[in-house]
């Protein structure tokens, strides 16, 4: 009886062994964000998702782990409850631009006077006040309570009619200018806070081994 259950084990034992080769063999075969949908769909009991890492947005160790690993490879790490494993599946250089801006609405406060505060806004920077003390007073949204600071962001993250004269203005750090977006009241005083700088990107599948 004794050797039934000792060698009934050792299957069981095998069998699951066997059963996580496959799994990780199975992320071997995925190398594409469109191979990941496919393995999700043949696989719906599994957890996972596509998560994309950045090198100025994530600064933890893991982070920092995942970025330097290279195109295709995976890993675990073992203090994770269940296995989890990171397998990247792109790697990029992202441009990315950084400002801070004045936000002013139009709804609440007219075109004429509107000018008359960025006019203000703009000669008191020159004058040296800081940027952040104008952005708190003035600023008429939550951006005001950073100090109008929006933090990196590429192309395709904020309103098109915003991005377009930061990215395509040939502008550099320091430089202030407005921004006009009649449609949706918004009138802006922007402030270059950074040079356009190429970011690491890695876009990262995670995925947790089923539970045996």
């Amino acid at each position: 009886m004794l050797k039934n259950l000792l060698i009934t084990a050792l299957l069981f034992s095998t069998s699951i062994a066997f059963a996580q080769k496959d799994f990780e063999k199975s992320l071997d075969s995925i190398q594409t964000l469109d191979d990941v949908t496919i393995f999700f769909k043949k696989n719906k009991t599994v957890k996972g998702k596509v998560i994309v890492f950045n090198e100025e947005k994530h600064k933890t160790r893991m982070a920092e782990d995942i970025l330097n690993m290279s195109l295709g490879s995976k890993k675990y790490f073992r203090d994770a409850p269940q296995k989890t494993f990171y397998k990247v599946i792109e790697k990029n250089e992202i441009p990315y631009y950084r400002v801070s801006c004045v936000y002013l609405d139009s709804g609440k406060k007219s075109i004429k006077d509107i000018n008359i505060i960025r006019n203000q806004i703009i000669a008191k920077y020159q004058e040296g006040y800081r940027f952040t003390d104008l952005a708190k007073q003035f600023s008429m949204d939550n951006t005001a309570k950073q100090g109008g600071d929006l933090g990196w962001f590429t192309n395709g993250d904020l309103h098109p009619q915003f991005e377009i004269p930061v990215i395509e203005g040939n502008h550099s750090k320091g430089d202030i200018f407005t921004i006009d977006i009649p449609d949706i009241n918004s009138y802006y005083v922007v402030l270059i806070t950074e040079n356009k700088r190429l970011i690491k990107e890695s876009k990262v599948l995670k995925v947790t081994e089923p539970r045996k």
